[in-house]
C-alpha cells in the first residue's frame, strides 16, 4: 500500500515561509502544528500496517487530522 505524505510542508508549499513564520512566532500554531504532526505519524503507521487498531479509532484519528489540518490552513490564510 502506498502511504500519502500529509505533512503541511507538502500539501501547501505556497505558505512555506508563513508556516515557518507561525511555527516560530505563535504558541498556538506551534501546538496544533506538532499535534497535526503526531497525529499524522500514528495514521501513517496505521496504513502501514505497523500499528493495527480498530477502524473505529483509525477513522476517529483521521478526523482529528483533517479538523487540525483545517484550522491550521485558516490560521495561515488569516
Amino acid at each position: 500500500m502506498t502511504v500519502e505524505h500529509h505533512d503541511l510542508q507538502h500539501d501547501f508549499p505556497e505558505f512555506h515561509d508563513r508556516i515557518h513564520a507561525m511555527k516560530t512566532g505563535n504558541a498556538h500554531f506551534a501546538r496544533l502544528f506538532d499535534e497535526y504532526h503526531q497525529v499524522d505519524r500514528e495514521v501513517r503507521r496505521i496504513e502501514q500496517e505497523i500499528e493495527t487498531p480498530s477502524d473505529t479509532y483509525t477513522e476517529e484519528l483521521k478526523m482529528r487530522r483533517v479538523k487540525l489540518k483545517d484550522e491550521l490552513y485558516g490560521m495561515l490564510r488569516a
